[in-house]
């Protein structure tokens, strides 16, 4: 991918328009559905051009988590007690530095608003709970802890509640076909029937310009450049870029290697179509980090580092598990776990088997475990004795963990070597204001260009909770499609 050919293009220099709406979507994910069927319901023709040969990308793949609170319905109908404040005050210390405080704030306040929009077009929520550790409920159930609301240091900081909405999925495969899908299917249909008009195997190329407006996009479908205009306004929805090496190694180095959770087509090129017509971008370098741990597992166990030492609670969301051992012990990581833990673990439920594998070390003594591990003489033997004695005493003033996941390590023990079990995808993308307008380097919105979902800064700014890339694609495309729709800057 060059430079040259992610130019914006003059309109003056277009020969021939191969296909024209009122408004243009690149990209049918999460994203890129919700701002088509407002788009639609606001009065305009609606053309989505998408890359691939269907409509899903990363959403339809997804565990399905949608991150919505306030007290919705489905709160509500659980007895989970939650509001918008409380909500807030959740998000903002935990999505990391330079939190976007406006638009925490108005993902919040509206999300009930949304959670109603989702149902009322035909997205099903089972009334149940899942409150085990995981990183997705193993069934249908409709409602989960998503982002350590439960733990600490959030649950001392925002009154607990789980916000993950999973769609209803019957035999749900995960990273195949579950929550994501569910979520998918019937807004697409919705789509079709409000007459949105969709090409499919057309790769965005680049923006086309009349002065400082964005009246269209030129693309390539099947090796053949088209020109497509739009007439009110183009919405770029076109996923992040966890797929490109050198985006990836600019901006998000520790991610070298270890791409997750996004699809191929999460090349970055809607980004870099819009920077190259001024577009301001941020949070470039944030990303979310998945933990190939099992969270049974990690519950009753401890986590430690490279020497030995614990460094996170392991009761939280597994997503911060993750971004503790990239960012903060260099990918270094154990669990250490004994007998009876273990069997406990292997007991319950999953909905990712694949994590659940044989220990990589077992020995009679922490300190023969130690010495196979090929840690420092004591330190595991030290880590582990200071926990036990903790413990016994039902608390762990270090690092928070939850009483009932408390009990003294005995008997024979193992450790699962869970060195670089890491992968992640950007979170950082195109800044935009509330209306999903892209904002120019000038802090002024670029008339005709909107966005949402991965190729934008969303409301995770570093921190991340499962459902926050359904969440604001779907609320922000929704509002994409809106303003895009009006065909003017307000």
């Amino acid at each position: 991918m060059t430079t040259d050919r992610l130019r914006p293009v003059p309109a003056a220099s277009i020969a021939e328009w191969h296909e024209s709406a009122d408004v243009v979507i690149a990209g049918y994910g999460i994203a890129g559905v919700s701002a088509a069927i407002e788009a639609a319901r606001s009065g305009a023709q609606v053309l989505i051009l998408e890359r691939t040969s269907g409509w899903g990308g990363a959403a339809a793949l997804a565990g399905g988590f949608v991150y919505l609170g306030g007290g919705t319905p489905l709160q509500r109908a659980l007895g989970c007690e939650d509001s918008a404040e409380n909500m807030e005050k959740f998000l903002l210390a935990a999505v990391g530095p330079g939190a976007d405080e406006a638009k925490i704030a108005d993902y919040c306040r509206g999300s009930l608003e949304h959670y109603d929009w989702l149902v009322g077009n035909g997205v099903p929520f089972r009334e149940a709970l899942w409150d085990e550790p995981g990183w997705e409920p193993p069934h249908d159930e409709g409602l989960a802890y998503s982002g350590g609301e439960n733990a600490a240091p959030f649950n001392a900081v925002a009154r607990p509640a789980p916000r993950g909405h999973v769609p209803r999925m019957s035999n749900k495969r995960t990273g195949e076909q579950g929550g994501g899908y569910m979520l998918m299917k019937p807004l697409a249909e919705t789509a079709e029937a409000l007459g949105v008009r969709v090409s499919y195997d057309v790769r965005l190329s680049s923006l086309i310009v009349d002065g400082d407006r964005v009246v269209g996009v030129l693309a390539r479908r099947y090796g053949r450049e088209i020109a497509v205009r739009a007439d009110l306004g183009v919405v770029l929805a076109t996923g992040g870029f966890a797929y490109s090496e050198q985006m990836v190694a600019d901006h998000a180095p520790r991610l070298i290697g270890r791409p997750g959770a996004a699809i191929e087509e999460h090349d970055g090129v809607g980004i870099l179509a819009a920077t190259a017509f001024g577009a301001a971008t941020a949070h470039m370098d944030a990303t979310e980090v998945a933990f190939f741990g099992d969270p049974q597992m990690m519950a009753r166990g401890i986590l430690v580092n490279g020497q030995g030492q614990r460094y996170v609670t392991e009761d939280t969301y597994p997503g911060r598990i993750g971004q503790a051992t990239l960012f903060h012990q260099d990918n270094q990581a154990y669990l250490v776990i004994d007998e009876q833990a273990h069997e406990e673990a292997l007991a319950t439920e999953t909905a990712t088997p694949n994590f659940r594998v044989p220990p990589t070390w077992a020995a009679e003594t922490v300190a023969e475990l130690e010495a196979d591990m090929g840690l420092p003489e004591r330190a595991l033997q030290t880590t582990v004795e200071l926990y036990n004695t903790y413990a016994a005493q039902g608390r762990d003033p270090l690092f928070g963990k939850k009483p009932e996941w408390l009990r003294p390590l005995t008997g024979a023990v193992a450790a699962f070597d869970l060195r670089g079990a890491t992968a992640g995808f950007p979170l950082g993308g195109l800044r935009t204001d509330l209306d999903s307008r892209v904002l120019h380097v000038s802090g002024a919105p670029i008339p005709g260009l909107f966005a949402a979902g991965r190729c934008t800064a969303g409301i995770c700014t570093g921190g991340y909770v499962s459902g926050a890339s359904l969440g604001d694609g779907s609320f922000y495309g929704r509002r994409a499609g809106r303003a895009a729709a009006k065909g003017e800057v307000q």
